[in-house]
């Protein structure tokens, strides 16, 4: 078997069938409905199902709906050590899925194909397993990724996804692992290392970006945060 990417719809029907490779599909509009393993129900967008070889699987889905679908013939550690047939995808693999998505539809390139694929692989086994997040919560971290650079209150999340603070704060910490504020945090370091790394952007450029108006305090946080201040790091 080729390991390869597609684009796909399925059917509106249920089947129900199996394959000697395993498979991903990730929802880029849509959503499939899926039986499979130790789960059962739906996958939206910004999450991934997988299905392991030889193992039987029953879905169905909306005539609209597409999917980039990974036929593979061998899983990446992080997944193939792990019984999770449904986790939520992170946002550089979100992002990745849009290259994917436009390049299947309008070239053919061989070569290129196969180093989509080979990047495909390595993002994959860079993602967090986090289990299916609950929609409000999952609107909460989107809302996050698209505006790092403001200041972002539990208020104004929890009413992103419709919760009242405590419960937000609390249905979070169980479907993520973390505090809010924690994750917010996180996600702000990990892109200001990323732009220290491979852009000349200055300073407090790079602060403004991840929510810090005063460079003070941007180097304070990343101090902190990796034991190293943004200076040091970016010599």
């Amino acid at each position: 078997m080729q390991n390869m990417l597609s684009i796909r719809s399925y059917n509106t029907k249920p089947v129900n069938h199996s394959h000697c490779f395993n498979q991903l599909v990730l929802p880029i509009r849509g959503a499939i409905n899926i039986s499979v393993g130790n789960f059962n129900g739906r996958v939206a967008i910004g999450e991934c199902v997988v299905v392991r070889s030889s193992e039987e699987h029953i879905f169905t889905a909306d005539i609209e709906a597409r999917f980039v679908v990974a036929d593979m013939d061998e899983l990446p550690v992080n997944i193939s050590s792990s019984h999770c047939n449904v986790f939520s995808i992170n946002s550089p693999l979100k992002s990745y899925l849009t290259f994917i998505e436009s390049q299947l539809e309008n070239t053919i390139n061989t070569q290129l194909e196969q180093s989509m694929y080979h990047l495909f692989y390595l993002i994959l086994a860079e993602q967090p397993l986090l289990p299916k997040i609950d929609n409000r919560i999952s609107t909460a971290i989107s809302f996050i990724e698209k505006h790092m650079a403001t200041p972002l209150q539990i208020k104004s999340l929890a009413a992103t996804a419709f919760l009242s603070e405590t419960h937000f704060k609390k249905l979070f910490k169980q479907q993520t692992g973390s505090t809010v504020m924690k994750y917010v945090t996180k996600l702000r370091m990990e892109k200001a290392q990323a732009l220290l790394t491979h852009t000349d952007y200055p300073l407090h450029i790079i602060g403004e970006m991840v929510g810090y108006q005063e460079p003070s305090a941007f180097s304070r946080k990343f101090s902190q945060y990796y034991g190293l201040s943004p200076t040091k790091f970016k010599k």
